[in-house]
Formats: C-alpha cells, structure tokens, sequence
C-alpha cells in the first residue's frame, strides 16, 4: 500500500495533448528526471494508484508532456486533469539542501517548537491560500501552522523532526 507520508508532491498533470494519450504536467521539482523509478503517483477516489511513465519530455523549466502507458487517447487520460503527482521520496535523487525544500517535503516530519517541545506529525500541507499551511496531527487534535522559513530553527532530516519557534500565543495548549 502506498502511504502519503512516503510521497512527495512534484506537481499537477493540467489537460491532455493531442489525441494520442499525451498529457501536459508542471511540476515544482525535477529531481524525478535522474530517478529510475519509472512512475507517476496520483490519488484517485483517496487511494493512491502509480501509472508507469512511457516517456515524457520538458517544454519548459516548469512543465512538460508526459505519455503513460494503456493511457493511449486523450479521452483516457482526461479524468487525470488537475490531479496533484506525487513521487515517492525514496527515489528522488538529489535530498533538499538549503533553500530547495518544498512544503510537501515535510510531510511526516515530527514538530518540536522550542517553547511547548512536540507538538505532532505533520501529514499534510494546505498550499491554496496565499500562505502555505503544515497540517499537523496532535495527540487529540489537528491544527494548522503556517510553512515559513523564519519560524524554522532547525531541520534533523535521520529523525524527521522539524524544529521550529512558533510567535507567542499561535498555540494554545490544554492545561491538563
């Protein structure tokens, strides 16, 4: 079973091509291109489901058409239009250095805030407001945290903990 926490967002498949199957996609990172892994992974009806990639090849820094296979006619491929890709992480090639990170990257990451300690696990990021979003599941709640680099103090990636200093009063914890 494929797992959202071993995935990666790379990008959204936009409208088909032509009519032989092609479809255009844009991506946010390359780093599938020097993978070996020969697959695209979308979620369809809340399962995620790979469809092997035939070929495919960049129109720009930012896009690209790909062919995926028994996928042969515009009509096939049409129901993946707008559909986010994923890429597992274990094959992307180059690890995130520096400012190359991508939100989604941090999926599956523990929170640890230098005031409150472990906050929860991050298992997902909310990108359609002006402001990325981590969705981090607590022990009894799930809470939103804004994605900015001035609030990350520190990233271990060998235990996924993402460590960061929250402004005064964004959390409210339970007095237990």
């Amino acid at each position: 079973m494929i797992r959202r926490e071993d995935l990666a967002k790379i990008g959204q498949f936009r409208k088909p091509h032509g009519i032989k199957g092609e479809i255009i996609f844009t991506f946010t990172d390359d780093s599938f291109e020097d993978s070996e892994c020969p697959f695209f992974i979308c979620e369809i009806d809340g399962i995620f489901v790979p469809f092997r990639i035939e070929n495919y090849r960049f129109t720009s820094g930012t896009a690209g058409m790909v062919r995926l296979k028994n996928l042969s006619s515009d009509n096939k491929v049409r129901f993946l239009s707008n559909k986010d890709i994923y890429f597992p992480k274990k094959h992307l090639v180059a690890k995130p250095s520096g400012d190359s990170y991508t939100w989604d990257y941090f999926t599956g990451f523990t929170v640890i805030d230098e005031h409150f300690g472990k906050i929860g696990t991050i298992t997902d990021v909310e990108e359609s407001t002006l402001n990325a979003l981590f969705i981090v599941e607590t022990e009894t709640d799930e809470i939103l945290i804004p994605a900015a680099d001035e609030m990350i103090t520190s990233i271990d990636e060998d235990k996924k903990e993402l460590h960061v200093a929250l402004p005064e009063g964004l959390l409210e914890l339970e007095d237990k």
